[in-house]
């Protein structure tokens, strides 16, 4: 049964998302739990939206209500207070998290890699992240640009600081449609989709080629607490997020139709684009501990962290 999704702006944080843990409720009865998402619905999404239509939270036993972030949503605090279960976290948002005291816990990967990259107009002579020298490079003024731009530049065998960044905040395809810089970080998922439907077919180089681990960007997270006291719903969050991932691999269509019923706002031809580079990606697989390890060093290195992380402590590894 296709459910409508319940979305907020910046109430999540005014009014509170208050976790419903279904005291009170009859036995056996759906758990009421909700879940903040890491951005305004997309592709990305689909499989959650997949488990919500097709049923597969119902199934699980769990009355599932999906927010969209606002503006003053701090999603990790939400998580740490208690007022939502679940929420989407980057990978580097969770550990920076776990950094300043907030015991979060990364339960399953969303995207099986990093969606981070830089994008290049086609017309430039770049081709590699090396001939970057000199030129300028657009980024949003988040930390993560400074390491992927670094990341990409060493591993290609360029010197980073010849790299002139310009802060253009999330204006990375009118920025390079307009040719107002040479390439600009973002995500190959987005920006680079986004340029390809205008016509652009950009230069793009993804940080997983150029230096990064194959990190999953995307995380299902809750809090140590809910983990702890909980453990069951937790248990059925993951089975039925994975259950529309799968779903969503072998029915894209399908997913993208929940996907759009669930946000009419929604561009269908742009989340279709979308999707179809997303899906190699998005397979629902548990965390890769290697993986997790090569990141945290990653982004230790890099700036992004500033002790080494305990992996183990921040991803629940058994499942």
């Amino acid at each position: 049964m296709r459910r409508a999704v319940a979305l907020l702006a910046a109430v999540l944080l005014l009014a509170g998302v208050s976790g419903c843990g279904g005291d009170g409720a009859e036995p056996g009865a759906p758990k009421g739990a909700s879940l903040v998402l890491d951005f305004t619905p997309n592709a990305v999404h689909s499989g959650i939206y997949a488990a919500s239509a097709e049923g597969f939270y119902d199934d699980a036993g769990i009355d599932l209500t999906i927010h969209q972030p606002g503006e003053s949503t701090d999603a990790p605090k939400l998580l740490a207070a208690g007022r939502t279960e679940f929420a989407i976290l980057d990978i580097h948002d969770l550990g920076i998290a776990r950094e300043r005291g907030l015991d979060l816990v990364g339960l399953m990967p969303i995207v099986q890699r990093p969606l981070a990259a830089i994008i290049a107009r086609p017309e430039s002579s770049l081709h590699t992240p090396r001939d970057l020298a000199g030129r300028t490079v657009g980024v949003t003024g988040l930390p993560s640009d400074q390491a992927v731009v670094d990341s990409e530049v060493s591993a290609a065998g360029g010197d980073p600081a010849a790299v002139h960044e310009v802060t253009i905040g999330f204006n990375a395809v009118s920025s390079l449609a307009a040719q107002k810089v040479d390439a600009a970080t973002g995500f190959w998922n987005a920006e680079g989709v986004a340029l390809q439907r205008l016509g652009v077919r950009p230069k793009i180089f993804k940080v997983d080629e150029y230096g990064a681990p194959p990190y999953p960007e995307l995380i299902l997270t809750t809090s140590a607490k809910t983990l702890a006291q909980e453990p069951k719903l937790v248990e059925a969050m993951v089975a039925a997020t994975r259950r529309g991932y799968a779903f969503t691999r072998v029915d894209p269509s399908a997913a993208l139709a929940d996907l759009l019923d669930a946000d009419d706002a929604l561009d269908e031809a742009e989340q279709a684009a979308q999707l179809h580079v997303l899906l190699p990606a998005l397979r629902p697989a548990p965390f890769d501990p290697k993986v997790l390890r090569e990141w945290a060093a990653w982004d230790l290195e890099h700036g992004l962290l500033e002790k080494p992380l305990n992996v183990n402590a921040a991803f629940d590894l058994g499942g």
